[in-house]
Protein backbone atom coordinates (compact mmCIF):
# COMPACT_ATOMS: atom_id res chain seq x y z
CA UNK A 1 0.00 0.00 0.00
CA UNK A 2 1.50 3.54 -0.87
CA UNK A 3 2.54 5.97 1.75
CA UNK A 4 0.74 9.64 1.65
CA UNK A 5 2.14 11.98 0.36
CA UNK A 6 4.00 15.14 2.38
CA UNK A 7 1.10 17.22 4.21
CA UNK A 8 -1.10 14.30 4.81
CA UNK A 9 1.03 12.24 6.64
CA UNK A 10 0.02 13.23 9.85
CA UNK A 11 -3.69 13.57 9.02
CA UNK A 12 -3.61 9.69 7.54
CA UNK A 13 -1.82 8.09 10.77
CA UNK A 14 -3.96 10.67 13.39
CA UNK A 15 -7.09 8.96 11.77
CA UNK A 16 -6.31 5.25 12.06
CA UNK A 17 -4.80 6.08 15.79
CA UNK A 18 -8.26 6.96 16.35
CA UNK A 19 -9.69 3.97 14.81
CA UNK A 20 -6.53 2.25 16.40
CA UNK A 21 -7.78 2.87 20.00
CA UNK A 22 -11.15 2.25 19.41
CA UNK A 23 -10.81 -1.25 18.51
CA UNK A 24 -8.17 -2.24 20.55
CA UNK A 25 -9.75 -0.60 23.82
CA UNK A 26 -13.65 -2.10 23.12
CA UNK A 27 -13.88 -4.99 24.06
CA UNK A 28 -16.84 -7.17 23.89
CA UNK A 29 -16.25 -8.61 27.00
CA UNK A 30 -15.83 -5.84 29.22
CA UNK A 31 -19.38 -5.37 31.18
CA UNK A 32 -19.12 -9.34 32.01
CA UNK A 33 -15.30 -9.20 32.08
CA UNK A 34 -15.19 -10.49 36.04
CA UNK A 35 -17.90 -13.36 35.76
CA UNK A 36 -16.64 -14.66 32.89
CA UNK A 37 -13.32 -15.60 34.06
CA UNK A 38 -15.33 -17.04 37.24
CA UNK A 39 -18.22 -18.39 35.02
CA UNK A 40 -15.19 -20.16 32.83
CA UNK A 41 -14.24 -22.35 36.59
CA UNK A 42 -11.61 -19.87 37.89
CA UNK A 43 -11.59 -18.90 41.88
CA UNK A 44 -11.74 -14.83 42.56
CA UNK A 45 -8.34 -15.08 43.92
CA UNK A 46 -7.00 -17.15 40.64
CA UNK A 47 -8.25 -14.32 38.51
CA UNK A 48 -6.96 -11.24 40.89
CA UNK A 49 -3.85 -13.24 40.67
CA UNK A 50 -4.12 -13.51 36.62
CA UNK A 51 -4.21 -9.45 36.79
CA UNK A 52 -1.21 -9.36 38.37
CA UNK A 53 0.11 -11.23 36.19
CA UNK A 54 -1.04 -9.31 33.67
CA UNK A 55 0.60 -5.76 35.33
CA UNK A 56 3.86 -7.71 36.00
CA UNK A 57 4.26 -8.38 31.66
CA UNK A 58 3.48 -5.19 31.16
CA UNK A 59 6.03 -4.13 33.50
CA UNK A 60 8.73 -6.04 31.89
CA UNK A 61 7.96 -4.94 28.44
CA UNK A 62 6.97 -1.67 28.80
CA UNK A 63 10.34 0.11 28.67
CA UNK A 64 11.87 -1.97 26.17
CA UNK A 65 9.19 -2.28 23.73
CA UNK A 66 9.84 2.53 24.33
CA UNK A 67 13.58 1.96 23.38
CA UNK A 68 12.68 -0.36 19.97
CA UNK A 69 9.88 1.93 18.97
CA UNK A 70 12.31 4.82 19.68
CA UNK A 71 15.14 2.91 17.75
CA UNK A 72 13.40 0.78 15.27
CA UNK A 73 10.15 2.23 14.93
CA UNK A 74 6.85 2.56 15.47
CA UNK A 75 4.73 0.90 13.30
CA UNK A 76 6.41 -2.66 14.31
CA UNK A 77 5.91 -1.98 17.77
CA UNK A 78 1.81 -1.60 16.73
CA UNK A 79 1.85 -4.58 14.48
CA UNK A 80 3.18 -6.79 17.08
CA UNK A 81 0.76 -5.32 19.48
CA UNK A 82 -2.07 -6.11 17.09
CA UNK A 83 -0.77 -9.87 16.44
CA UNK A 84 -0.71 -10.49 20.01
CA UNK A 85 -4.38 -9.25 20.82
CA UNK A 86 -5.01 -11.88 17.74
CA UNK A 87 -3.12 -14.65 19.65
CA UNK A 88 -5.09 -13.52 23.13
CA UNK A 89 -8.54 -13.60 21.99
CA UNK A 90 -7.61 -17.09 20.27
CA UNK A 91 -6.62 -18.91 23.05
CA UNK A 92 -9.17 -17.54 25.62
CA UNK A 93 -11.39 -18.74 22.77
CA UNK A 94 -9.71 -22.67 23.20
CA UNK A 95 -9.91 -22.03 27.12
CA UNK A 96 -11.38 -25.48 28.97
CA UNK A 97 -14.41 -24.66 31.04
CA UNK A 98 -14.01 -25.80 34.66
CA UNK A 99 -10.51 -26.83 33.05
CA UNK A 100 -8.70 -26.89 36.69
CA UNK A 101 -5.44 -26.41 36.15
CA UNK A 102 -5.33 -26.59 32.43
CA UNK A 103 -8.10 -24.00 32.62
CA UNK A 104 -5.45 -22.06 34.53
CA UNK A 105 -2.70 -22.36 32.20
CA UNK A 106 -4.95 -21.08 29.38
CA UNK A 107 -6.23 -17.94 31.12
CA UNK A 108 -2.24 -17.33 32.13
CA UNK A 109 -1.17 -17.31 28.42
CA UNK A 110 -3.92 -14.94 27.72
CA UNK A 111 -2.61 -12.53 30.32
CA UNK A 112 0.98 -13.21 28.92
CA UNK A 113 -0.14 -12.13 25.31
CA UNK A 114 -2.36 -9.65 26.76
CA UNK A 115 0.43 -7.86 28.74
CA UNK A 116 2.41 -7.86 26.04
CA UNK A 117 -0.21 -6.64 23.31
CA UNK A 118 -0.42 -3.62 25.54
CA UNK A 119 3.33 -3.51 26.28
CA UNK A 120 4.06 -2.98 22.65
CA UNK A 121 0.89 -0.36 22.05
CA UNK A 122 1.62 1.50 25.18
CA UNK A 123 3.99 5.00 23.75
CA UNK A 124 4.53 3.64 20.33
CA UNK A 125 0.52 4.39 19.26
CA UNK A 126 0.77 7.57 20.17
CA UNK A 127 4.26 8.71 19.11
CA UNK A 128 3.16 7.77 15.63
CA UNK A 129 0.37 9.77 15.42
CA UNK A 130 2.07 12.59 17.75
CA UNK A 131 5.77 12.77 15.33
CA UNK A 132 3.66 12.96 12.07
CA UNK A 133 2.13 15.99 13.24
CA UNK A 134 5.25 17.93 15.04
CA UNK A 135 7.13 17.01 12.01
CA UNK A 136 4.30 19.42 10.33
CA UNK A 137 4.54 21.68 13.04
CA UNK A 138 0.67 20.93 14.42
CA UNK A 139 1.77 19.84 17.73
CA UNK A 140 -1.20 22.63 18.99
CA UNK A 141 -3.62 20.00 17.70
CA UNK A 142 -3.02 17.15 19.56
CA UNK A 143 -5.42 17.98 22.43
CA UNK A 144 -7.91 17.68 19.43
CA UNK A 145 -6.74 14.70 18.64
CA UNK A 146 -7.12 13.41 22.14
CA UNK A 147 -10.48 14.62 22.27
CA UNK A 148 -11.91 12.67 19.31
CA UNK A 149 -9.88 9.58 20.25
CA UNK A 150 -12.06 9.99 23.65
CA UNK A 151 -15.17 10.27 21.86
CA UNK A 152 -15.11 7.56 19.46
CA UNK A 153 -13.61 5.35 22.32
CA UNK A 154 -16.90 5.80 24.06
CA UNK A 155 -19.14 5.63 21.13
CA UNK A 156 -17.15 1.71 20.93
CA UNK A 157 -17.18 1.09 24.42
CA UNK A 158 -20.77 1.73 23.98
CA UNK A 159 -21.46 -0.78 21.42
CA UNK A 160 -19.39 -3.34 22.54
CA UNK A 161 -21.10 -3.13 26.30
CA UNK A 162 -24.26 -3.74 24.63
CA UNK A 163 -23.62 -6.32 22.19
CA UNK A 164 -20.76 -7.91 24.58
CA UNK A 165 -23.70 -8.55 27.83
CA UNK A 166 -26.58 -9.39 25.30
CA UNK A 167 -24.98 -11.78 23.43
CA UNK A 168 -23.73 -13.55 27.08
CA UNK A 169 -27.07 -13.75 28.44
CA UNK A 170 -28.48 -17.26 27.61
CA UNK A 171 -31.87 -16.10 28.30
CA UNK A 172 -32.10 -13.23 26.69
CA UNK A 173 -30.66 -14.89 23.34
CA UNK A 174 -32.80 -17.74 24.22
CA UNK A 175 -36.08 -15.20 23.86
CA UNK A 176 -34.55 -13.58 20.97
CA UNK A 177 -34.56 -16.67 19.04
CA UNK A 178 -37.92 -17.60 19.97
CA UNK A 179 -39.87 -14.21 19.01
CA UNK A 180 -37.68 -14.96 15.63
CA UNK A 181 -39.53 -18.56 15.14
CA UNK A 182 -36.23 -20.45 15.64
CA UNK A 183 -36.42 -23.49 17.54
CA UNK A 184 -32.96 -22.63 20.04
CA UNK A 185 -31.77 -22.34 23.38
CA UNK A 186 -28.86 -21.03 24.76
CA UNK A 187 -26.75 -22.25 27.55
CA UNK A 188 -24.29 -20.04 29.87
CA UNK A 189 -21.22 -22.59 28.85
CA UNK A 190 -22.15 -21.36 25.45
CA UNK A 191 -23.02 -18.19 25.46
CA UNK A 192 -20.00 -17.00 27.86
CA UNK A 193 -17.44 -17.33 24.25
CA UNK A 194 -19.61 -15.19 22.21
CA UNK A 195 -18.11 -11.90 23.82
CA UNK A 196 -14.76 -13.41 23.26
CA UNK A 197 -15.24 -14.30 19.28
CA UNK A 198 -16.98 -10.81 18.79
CA UNK A 199 -13.41 -9.60 20.40
CA UNK A 200 -11.33 -11.99 17.68
CA UNK A 201 -12.96 -10.16 15.21
CA UNK A 202 -12.04 -6.87 16.25
CA UNK A 203 -8.63 -8.17 17.04
CA UNK A 204 -8.35 -8.66 13.16
CA UNK A 205 -9.37 -5.18 12.53
CA UNK A 206 -6.57 -3.87 14.67
CA UNK A 207 -4.19 -5.72 13.10
CA UNK A 208 -5.83 -4.28 9.32
CA UNK A 209 -5.43 -0.99 10.81
CA UNK A 210 -1.66 -1.39 11.74
CA UNK A 211 -1.03 -2.50 8.22
CA UNK A 212 -1.95 0.68 6.80
CA UNK A 213 -0.28 3.08 9.90
CA UNK A 214 2.94 5.16 8.29
CA UNK A 215 6.27 5.53 9.68
CA UNK A 216 7.49 8.76 9.61
CA UNK A 217 9.90 9.48 6.61
CA UNK A 218 13.07 10.26 8.90
CA UNK A 219 12.00 7.43 11.24
CA UNK A 220 12.35 4.30 8.63
CA UNK A 221 15.10 1.74 8.04
CA UNK A 222 16.78 2.13 11.75
CA UNK A 223 18.67 -0.99 13.04
CA UNK A 224 17.53 -3.05 15.78
CA UNK A 225 19.20 -1.31 18.81
CA UNK A 226 22.25 -3.18 20.81
CA UNK A 227 22.07 -4.44 24.73
CA UNK A 228 23.93 -1.57 25.51
CA UNK A 229 22.25 1.23 22.91
CA UNK A 230 18.93 0.06 24.57
CA UNK A 231 20.22 0.33 28.10
CA UNK A 232 21.61 4.07 27.30
CA UNK A 233 18.32 4.42 25.84
CA UNK A 234 16.58 3.75 28.81
CA UNK A 235 18.73 5.33 31.44
CA UNK A 236 18.87 8.79 29.49
CA UNK A 237 14.67 8.82 29.54
CA UNK A 238 14.56 7.60 33.11
CA UNK A 239 17.06 10.54 33.99
CA UNK A 240 14.68 12.86 31.89
CA UNK A 241 11.91 12.20 34.18
CA UNK A 242 13.89 12.18 37.06
CA UNK A 243 15.46 15.66 36.46
CA UNK A 244 11.70 16.76 35.52
CA UNK A 245 9.31 17.88 38.43
CA UNK A 246 6.94 18.49 35.83
CA UNK A 247 6.74 15.05 34.25
CA UNK A 248 7.13 13.15 37.77
CA UNK A 249 4.14 14.74 38.96
CA UNK A 250 2.06 13.86 35.65
CA UNK A 251 2.94 10.49 35.63
CA UNK A 252 3.00 9.91 39.73
CA UNK A 253 0.07 11.83 40.38
CA UNK A 254 -1.60 10.06 36.85
CA UNK A 255 -0.98 6.56 38.72
CA UNK A 256 -2.46 7.00 41.75
CA UNK A 257 -5.37 7.97 40.47
CA UNK A 258 -5.52 5.78 37.85
CA UNK A 259 -4.63 2.15 39.86
CA UNK A 260 -7.72 2.59 42.07
CA UNK A 261 -9.87 3.15 39.42
CA UNK A 262 -8.72 0.42 37.37
CA UNK A 263 -8.54 -2.35 40.41
CA UNK A 264 -12.34 -1.14 40.63
CA UNK A 265 -13.25 -1.73 37.01
CA UNK A 266 -11.48 -4.93 37.07
CA UNK A 267 -14.28 -6.04 39.58
CA UNK A 268 -16.98 -3.64 38.43
CA UNK A 269 -19.23 -6.53 36.87
CA UNK A 270 -18.47 -8.40 40.42
CA UNK A 271 -19.56 -5.42 42.64
CA UNK A 272 -22.87 -4.74 39.92
CA UNK A 273 -23.88 -8.73 41.36
CA UNK A 274 -23.02 -8.16 44.85
CA UNK A 275 -25.22 -4.89 44.64
CA UNK A 276 -28.42 -6.66 43.29
CA UNK A 277 -28.42 -5.90 39.68
CA UNK A 278 -29.11 -8.59 36.86
CA UNK A 279 -26.99 -9.31 34.71
CA UNK A 280 -28.75 -8.41 31.85
CA UNK A 281 -28.29 -4.46 33.07
CA UNK A 282 -24.56 -4.74 32.90
CA UNK A 283 -24.40 -4.36 29.69
CA UNK A 284 -26.28 -1.21 30.07
CA UNK A 285 -24.32 -0.04 33.08
CA UNK A 286 -21.06 -0.60 30.93
CA UNK A 287 -22.40 1.06 27.66
CA UNK A 288 -23.29 4.46 30.31
CA UNK A 289 -19.63 4.15 31.69
CA UNK A 290 -18.57 3.75 28.26
CA UNK A 291 -20.45 7.12 26.83
CA UNK A 292 -19.71 9.49 29.47
CA UNK A 293 -16.39 9.87 27.39
CA UNK A 294 -18.62 11.44 25.21
CA UNK A 295 -19.14 14.23 27.57
CA UNK A 296 -15.82 14.21 28.83
CA UNK A 297 -13.72 14.96 26.18
CA UNK A 298 -14.69 18.41 25.09
CA UNK A 299 -14.42 19.06 29.48
CA UNK A 300 -11.14 17.26 30.02
CA UNK A 301 -10.06 19.46 27.00
CA UNK A 302 -10.57 22.77 28.68
CA UNK A 303 -9.85 21.28 31.53
CA UNK A 304 -5.99 21.22 30.14
CA UNK A 305 -6.00 24.19 27.92
CA UNK A 306 -7.60 26.22 31.15
CA UNK A 307 -6.66 25.38 34.17
CA UNK A 308 -3.28 25.03 36.05
CA UNK A 309 -1.91 21.20 36.34
CA UNK A 310 -2.22 20.89 40.27
CA UNK A 311 -5.63 22.24 39.86
CA UNK A 312 -6.76 19.68 37.56
CA UNK A 313 -5.05 16.53 39.16
CA UNK A 314 -6.86 17.65 42.76
CA UNK A 315 -10.15 18.06 41.14
CA UNK A 316 -10.01 14.40 39.36
CA UNK A 317 -8.26 12.80 42.72
CA UNK A 318 -11.57 14.74 44.49
CA UNK A 319 -13.82 13.43 42.20
CA UNK A 320 -11.78 9.55 42.08
CA UNK A 321 -12.50 9.83 46.31
CA UNK A 322 -15.99 10.67 46.17
CA UNK A 323 -16.84 8.04 43.42
CA UNK A 324 -14.79 5.33 45.86
CA UNK A 325 -16.34 6.29 48.87
CA UNK A 326 -19.83 6.14 47.97
CA UNK A 327 -19.07 2.63 45.84
CA UNK A 328 -17.55 1.23 49.32
CA UNK A 329 -20.83 1.90 50.75
CA UNK A 330 -22.60 -0.97 48.46
CA UNK A 331 -25.77 0.67 48.36
CA UNK A 332 -27.90 -1.91 46.54
CA UNK A 333 -29.10 -1.29 43.39
CA UNK A 334 -28.34 2.83 43.69
CA UNK A 335 -24.91 2.21 43.87
CA UNK A 336 -24.20 1.65 40.68
CA UNK A 337 -24.38 5.91 40.11
CA UNK A 338 -21.36 5.97 42.17
CA UNK A 339 -19.25 4.20 39.35
CA UNK A 340 -20.21 7.14 37.26
CA UNK A 341 -17.66 9.62 38.38
CA UNK A 342 -15.14 6.73 38.60
CA UNK A 343 -15.52 6.31 34.66
CA UNK A 344 -14.76 10.09 34.18
CA UNK A 345 -12.32 10.57 36.61
CA UNK A 346 -10.38 7.76 34.65
CA UNK A 347 -10.98 9.48 31.34
CA UNK A 348 -10.36 12.81 32.37
CA UNK A 349 -6.86 11.34 33.71
CA UNK A 350 -5.82 9.18 30.52
CA UNK A 351 -6.43 12.66 28.71
CA UNK A 352 -4.61 15.16 30.58
CA UNK A 353 -1.11 12.62 31.27
CA UNK A 354 -1.34 12.07 27.38
CA UNK A 355 -1.61 15.55 26.90
CA UNK A 356 1.03 17.11 29.66
CA UNK A 357 3.75 14.44 29.08
CA UNK A 358 3.85 14.52 25.07
CA UNK A 359 3.89 18.69 25.56
CA UNK A 360 7.25 18.37 27.79
CA UNK A 361 9.06 15.02 25.81
CA UNK A 362 11.10 15.69 22.67
CA UNK A 363 10.86 12.94 20.12
CA UNK A 364 13.95 11.61 20.64
CA UNK A 365 12.99 9.57 23.84
CA UNK A 366 9.40 9.94 22.99
CA UNK A 367 7.87 6.60 22.82
CA UNK A 368 10.75 5.18 25.74
CA UNK A 369 9.25 8.19 28.44
CA UNK A 370 5.64 7.23 27.38
CA UNK A 371 6.45 3.46 28.07
CA UNK A 372 8.21 4.58 31.36
CA UNK A 373 4.85 6.16 31.86
CA UNK A 374 3.03 2.49 31.18
CA UNK A 375 5.18 1.15 33.08
CA UNK A 376 4.81 3.30 36.03
CA UNK A 377 0.87 2.95 35.39
CA UNK A 378 0.80 -0.74 35.46
CA UNK A 379 3.37 -1.34 38.10
CA UNK A 380 0.83 0.82 40.19
CA UNK A 381 -2.07 -1.04 39.28
CA UNK A 382 -0.29 -4.18 39.68
CA UNK A 383 0.79 -2.90 43.53
CA UNK A 384 -2.90 -2.29 44.38
CA UNK A 385 -4.56 -5.17 42.68
CA UNK A 386 -1.82 -7.21 44.92
CA UNK A 387 -3.26 -5.47 48.11
CA UNK A 388 -6.99 -5.62 46.98
CA UNK A 389 -6.46 -9.46 46.84
CA UNK A 390 -5.07 -10.00 50.07
CA UNK A 391 -8.00 -7.84 51.73
CA UNK A 392 -10.17 -9.50 49.71
CA UNK A 393 -8.99 -13.11 50.78
CA UNK A 394 -8.80 -11.47 54.29
CA UNK A 395 -12.10 -10.54 54.57
CA UNK A 396 -13.63 -14.01 52.65
CA UNK A 397 -12.27 -15.94 55.28
CA UNK A 398 -14.37 -13.83 57.73
CA UNK A 399 -17.82 -14.09 55.65
CA UNK A 400 -18.90 -15.00 51.92
CA UNK A 401 -17.56 -13.82 48.72
CA UNK A 402 -20.03 -11.03 49.05
CA UNK A 403 -18.35 -9.65 52.54
CA UNK A 404 -15.05 -9.72 51.37
CA UNK A 405 -15.54 -7.77 48.23
CA UNK A 406 -17.48 -5.39 50.20
CA UNK A 407 -15.00 -5.30 53.05
CA UNK A 408 -12.09 -4.81 50.23
CA UNK A 409 -14.02 -2.06 48.52
CA UNK A 410 -13.07 -0.06 51.71
CA UNK A 411 -9.59 -0.28 51.47
CA UNK A 412 -9.59 1.80 48.12
CA UNK A 413 -10.86 5.34 48.77
CA UNK A 414 -8.78 5.41 51.66
CA UNK A 415 -5.49 4.20 50.25
CA UNK A 416 -5.84 6.79 47.49
CA UNK A 417 -6.69 9.85 50.32
CA UNK A 418 -3.00 8.70 51.77
CA UNK A 419 -0.99 8.32 48.78
CA UNK A 420 -2.61 11.69 47.77
CA UNK A 421 -1.31 13.57 50.94
CA UNK A 422 1.87 12.25 50.30
CA UNK A 423 2.33 12.90 47.27
CA UNK A 424 1.49 16.52 48.06
CA UNK A 425 4.32 16.39 50.66
CA UNK A 426 6.65 15.06 48.16
CA UNK A 427 5.85 18.07 45.48
CA UNK A 428 5.33 21.00 48.00
CA UNK A 429 8.97 23.06 46.87
CA UNK A 430 6.92 22.62 43.35
CA UNK A 431 3.69 23.99 44.01
CA UNK A 432 4.37 27.27 42.06
CA UNK A 433 6.01 25.56 39.11
CA UNK A 434 2.82 23.24 38.64
CA UNK A 435 0.18 25.83 39.28
CA UNK A 436 1.22 27.59 36.01
CA UNK A 437 -0.80 27.18 33.08
CA UNK A 438 0.25 24.67 30.35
Amino acid sequence: MSAPSGQHIADHNCRLFVLFRVLFNSRFYYPVLAVLFLDLGLTATQYTLLNFVWALVIVLAEVPSGVLADRLGRRPLVLAAAVFMVAEMLVLAAAPQNGGLVLFLFCLLNRVLSGLAEAMASGADESLAFDALADEGREHEWPQVLARVMQWKAIGMVVAMLIGSAVYDPSLLSDLAASAGLALTFDQATTLRFPIYLNLLTALGVLIVCLRMQEPAHRTGAAIPTTRQAVESMLDAGRWIARSPIALFVIIGGLLIDSVLRVFMTFGSAYYRMIDLPEASFGIIGATMAGIGIVVAPMARRLVTTGSMLRNYGALAALAVLGLAGVALGIPLWGVLFALPLSAAMAAVGFAVSHYLNAAVDSRHRATVLSFKGLAFNLGYGFVSLLFALALRAYRDTGSMGDGLAGALTLLPLWLVFTVLVMALLFRRHRAQLLQRN
